[in-house]
């Protein structure tokens, strides 16, 4: 059974995500524009929404500090960039795919 754990670098535009401390599978990802920035530390998954709508694309997945998340995106142009209002964007094929990977519980360390 996998253990996996989730890093953001927010420097690489990056969502790592490890089993037992080795990197499995890598995502490119938006970040927080400068006066709606990511906040750092150290978070968990603590929902977990199929089809939010809108700039949320196909997938929610809640952090443990309110109102911020990892989600897709209806604007896959934005991926590389400093431009979401403090969540981090995935492609939506990839927010599936990590979805399917984590549960509720699962650790998500947020770096600059």
């Amino acid at each position: 059974m996998p253990n996996y754990r989730i890093i953001v670098d927010q420097t690489d535009h990056m969502l790592y995500l490890l089993d037992n401390d080795v990197v499995v599978k890598s995502y490119p990802v938006a970040i927080g524009a400068m006066v709606t920035q990511t906040p750092t530390g150290e978070f968990t998954i603590v929902n977990k929404q199929p089809d939010p709508g809108g700039p949320f694309g196909v997938f929610w997945l809640g952090l443990s500090k309110a109102h911020y998340g990892i989600h897709g995106t209806n604007n896959p142009a934005s991926i590389g960039h400093n431009v979401s209002h403090g969540c981090i964007r995935m492609y939506n094929e990839d927010v599936l795919d990590l979805a399917s990977k984590v549960s509720i519980g699962t650790r998500v360390s947020i770096r600059s």
